[in-house]
């Protein structure tokens, strides 16, 4: 069965950085489109980055200049390298795939359990 592991939250303090990765098993990261979501507290789940089979990038406005997605397909993982970190950044953060490999929103269908990102003024 695919699962998603994504063991690279924490806190940090405005202006720092964090790597979080998520290593996936039970199928091979080339074949998805596989993004990064965050949701904060009292707010709606929303994309982030998203990475599509070719290797293609997409960006949410608010991250685009500090935020990175990558993704090694030789060992199965995808990164977020986030910069610069603003407590607006504060969210549970999950990482995802979609099956189809064009990032179509509603195709994510495999989640991470989801790590906190904590970032302090």
């Amino acid at each position: 069965q695919a699962q998603l592991v994504e063991p690279g939250g924490g806190s940090v303090q405005a202006g720092g950085s964090l790597r979080l990765p998520c290593a996936a098993s039970g199928y091979t990261y080339s074949w998805y489109c596989i993004g990064w979501f965050r949701q904060a507290l009292g707010k709606e789940r929303e994309w982030v980055a998203l990475i599509d089979s070719a290797g293609g990038t997409t960006y949410r406005d608010s991250v685009k200049g500090r935020f990175t997605i990558s993704k090694d397909n030789a060992e199965n993982t995808l990164y977020l390298q986030m910069n610069s970190l603003k407590p607006d950044d504060t969210a549970m953060y999950y990482c995802a795939t979609e099956r189809g490999g064009t990032c179509v929103i509603s195709g994510f269908a495999y989640w991470g359990q989801g790590t906190q990102v904590t970032v302090s003024s």
